[in-house]
């Protein structure tokens, strides 16, 4: 006789890029080996492909694709996956600011930890009199090939790459240009024409972007200080 399936409970939850409700299962023990074997290898692309890989199978809604999801979506979805997989909350250990030195271990509740998003944070970018920018979020695929070199460095030219893969659109009151009309090439030669202040202005863009955080009081066990520490990113909260 064979033996028995147990059911798998379903949750859902918005997508913080499009406000999208997804529904998603928590991950399998299969899944959570995974995972554990990324972690132990200490490769950061190895974890982040272990994650991608994982949300894909957790993923129930249809149509919704990883590869194209943003970031920052990405590392909301699977701190929620996490949550309802293995537990509501994460110790992690959080250095002092007062010395920079000293360890605390904290206790995060999963349900706190929230995608900020900054006020002045802004998808168009006004070029000029005529022309404005708009730009699209780096998806994991972009974020692991522009972020993961050989040596764990971002050079000038992995830099401009990632520029290139964020534009959307380029227009005017009178044209419209697409960016999936262009080559990469000539992607790539936009940006490299763009002035200083333009460029910053797009630096800016990423600088803003809607980021994984939570900020946390930690009290110096050594020097009686209490300080705010801010947590960004989802290796912060991935233990």
């Amino acid at each position: 006789m064979p033996l028995p399936k147990i059911s798998t409970p379903t949750y859902e939850l918005e997508l913080p890029s499009t406000g999208k409700k997804i529904k998603y299962r928590p991950f399998l023990v299969k899944e959570e080996k995974v995972l554990i074997i990324a972690m132990e290898s200490e490769d950061n692309k190895q974890i982040t492909n272990a994650i991608k890989d994982v949300l894909s199978s957790c993923i129930l809604t249809r149509g919704v694709k990883v590869d194209e999801l943003s970031t920052f979506d990405i590392e909301y979805l699977f701190l929620n996956v996490r949550g309802k997989s293995v537990g509501e909350e994460v110790e992690v250990l959080v250095t002092c600011p007062d010395d920079g030195v000293t360890q605390v271990p904290i206790v995060i509740t999963l349900d706190e930890i929230k995608v900020h998003i900054d006020e002045k944070h802004n998808k168009d970018i006004k070029l000029d009199d005529t022309h404005i920018l708009r730009m699209k979020y780096p998806s994991m695929s972009e974020f692991i090939k522009n972020n993961f070199t050989a040596d764990d460095e971002i050079g000038v030219a992995q830099t401009f790459e990632l520029i290139a893969s964020c534009i959307e659109q380029i227009y005017s009151d009178d044209e419209s240009w697409s960016a999936k009309d262009c080559s990469r090439k000539e992607l790539n030669e936009f940006v490299e024409s763009l002035n200083s202040k333009q460029f910053k202005e797009i630096e800016k863009f990423f600088e803003t972007m809607p980021k994984l955080s939570h900020t946390m009081k930690v009290k110096n066990p050594n020097t009686g200080v209490e300080s705010d520490v801010v947590l960004e990113g989802l290796a912060s909260f991935f233990a």
